[in-house]
């Protein structure tokens, strides 16, 4: 069995590195089957009660999951709202590439909730643009954003399909998004969403409703999103 020297992380610790980079460098895929505790006992000279620790850790990150008389798996990505990220960045982080399927891009003047929440004129003429995103070959989310239709008019020519709606402002606009307000609250999905999420209606999904800042303090960007619940966590560190 493997000792601690003092100097080395703690054997389970080398074991979740080792996986974890294992998935982020894309040799283990969503679904894929993981060593199992006697293997990475084996593997790593360690106990099976360190090899079960390292998975449980893992399991609890959400990167792996444990399926009673089949083993570990690479468990579907989720997200982790705890930074403000396009949905480009997070996959990316994890290795892993987002799409986007747009559904719609019009320009509507009478969302006059949305254009207060933009600090603009009741009847601004508001550009509307909706998509399904997705990563690892399922949907994610339905979401839909709205940005002042006279400032951003070229936004509904970007590639969105597989671009990042926060870099192509960054690069076309020279705006640097700094933070979010955000209402978050459940929902149940409407048929609609359920088709377009590939879940059963009524099946609960995570409703987050954002105002998007600049660094200069100016509300760029409204956001709905309707997230699958089963691959989104939301993460709060509290402190007394």
């Amino acid at each position: 069995m493997a000792r601690n020297n003092g100097n080395w992380p703690p054997a389970y610790q080398r074991i979740q590195g080792t996986i974890r980079e294992r998935i982020e460098k894309g040799h283990l895929k969503p679904g894929d089957a993981v060593d199992s505790e006697r293997e990475l006992a084996k593997i790593h000279h360690v106990s099976l009660m360190t090899a079960r620790h390292a998975l449980g850790e893992l399991q609890r990150e959400g990167l792996v999951e444990r399926r009673r008389g089949a083993g570990t798996f690479v468990a579907p990505p989720k997200i982790h709202f705890n930074k403000l990220t396009s949905l480009s960045e997070e996959m990316a982080s994890r290795g892993l590439s987002a799409r986007s399927r747009l559904l719609s891009t019009t320009i509507v003047d009478n969302a006059n909730d949305i254009a207060a929440r933009l600090a603009l004129p009741a009847t601004s003429r508001l550009l509307v643009v909706e998509r399904v995103r997705q990563a690892a070959n399922e949907p994610f989310a339905l979401e839909t954003c709205y940005l002042p239709a006279d400032e951003f008019a070229d936004t509904s020519k970007a590639p969105l399909e597989r671009g990042s709606l926060f870099a192509f402002l960054e690069r076309e606009h020279g705006i640097e998004l700094a933070h979010a307000d955000e209402e978050i609250d459940a929902t149940a999905a409407d048929p609609r969403t359920a088709e377009l999420l590939a879940i059963p209606r009524g099946a609960p999904v995570l409703r987050i409703r954002q105002v998007i800042h600049s660094s200069q303090g100016k509300a760029i960007l409204y956001v709905q999103g309707l997230y699958r619940s089963d691959r989104h966590t939301l993460r709060i560190r509290r402190f007394r």
